[in-house]
């Protein structure tokens, strides 16, 4: 079988507040999986459930073969975890924090040491093997995390927004191992608010408000934004968006940088329109070009039409 992680009508409710709502969807072992969504959506309540922390209201889910319900222990001993923030030791050295996780989970001296030179090797953490966690940069302290996190060789490794706070450069040393980790099978299930990042996985799904409102993979959603984005260059933009923003045609407006993003129902309506507002307003269009769709603009459309719903 080769279904890593599986929810089916996964359900948590707080007394009258349900925090995650039939949510459903699978992962393959050596897949990563995108989990999107803003803070309060459900996103930590569902890695809980998922990895034997927290019980569901309602619904099923396997994790690593193991059911969420009456297996919870298995699926702790099948998981890796790795939190958005250091919660690691940071008196203590970086291998003897890999030496103290390897105490958790019962690994022998001599599996200790082949495993060392493993995480190593994937982490460059062996020049740092001295230092105290706690000196480290934002980007190592998070390959420690990872690296405490595999030690155990799991198949399945949770990822709660494991690049905030650490800069461009580590970011991107960071997503590269994990590419490695996918490459050897393991399915990695990574919560994230940056969209460059999303378009790294390999399937991605946008929760809100507990429900999920969008998955697939980053080429379909893509596809699934409906009518024309065009790329405004103009100035001042903010004025700009908010006149734009009453143009009748104009779906949905998302600032980008110096420019902005419109999702409009038909661009040969709406770029006279364009024009003509901006001149009795007072703003400079630059240029008007229609691009193809990005994780941001699905995300935008995403948002849109849940706010229309509510």
């Amino acid at each position: 079988m080769n279904i890593a992680i599986e929810a089916n009508d996964l359900t948590r409710k707080f007394e009258h507040f349900t925090a995650v709502d039939h949510v459903n969807f699978s992962i393959r072992y050596g897949e990563i999986f995108g989990f999107l969504g803003p803070n309060g959506a459900g996103k930590s309540t569902t890695i809980r459930m998922l990895s034997g922390i927290l019980q569901p209201t309602s619904g099923t889910g396997r994790v690593a073969g193991f059911d969420v319900m009456s297996e919870p222990e298995r699926i702790k001993e099948s998981i890796g975890y790795v939190s958005q923030r250091f919660s690691l030791y940071g008196d203590l050295t970086v291998r003897e924090n890999l030496e103290f996780y390897a105490s958790i989970y019962k690994i022998s001296q001599r599996r200790f040491q082949q495993r060392l030179e493993a995480v190593y090797t994937l982490t460059g953490l062996g020049s740092f093997e001295k230092h105290r966690a706690g000196t480290l940069s934002g980007g190592w302290k998070q390959k420690l995390a990872v690296a405490n996190g595999i030690l155990h060789e799991p198949k399945i490794l949770f990822l709660d927004e494991p690049t905030a706070g650490i800069d461009p450069v580590a970011r991107r040393s960071l997503w590269e191992m994990l590419y490695q980790l996918a490459d050897h099978g393991i399915a990695l299930f990574v919560t994230t608010h940056y969209m460059e990042e999303a378009e790294r996985c390999n399937q991605i799904a946008f929760i809100s408000q507990g429900k999920l409102l969008r998955s697939g993979t980053p080429a379909v959603l893509k596809q699934q934004v409906t009518g024309t984005i065009l790329e405004v260059e103009c100035q001042p933009l903010m004025k700009a968006s908010q006149v734009f923003r009453k143009i009748p045609g104009v779906k949905n407006i998302t600032a980008f940088g110096t420019n902005l993003h419109l999702q409009v129902k038909d661009e040969r309506d709406v770029q006279a329109d364009l024009t003509q507002a901006a001149a009795g307003e007072g703003i400079t269009i630059e240029s008007i070009t229609p691009i193809s769709a990005s994780l941001e603009d699905v995300f935008a459309a995403i948002s849109e039409e849940t706010r229309g719903t509510h």
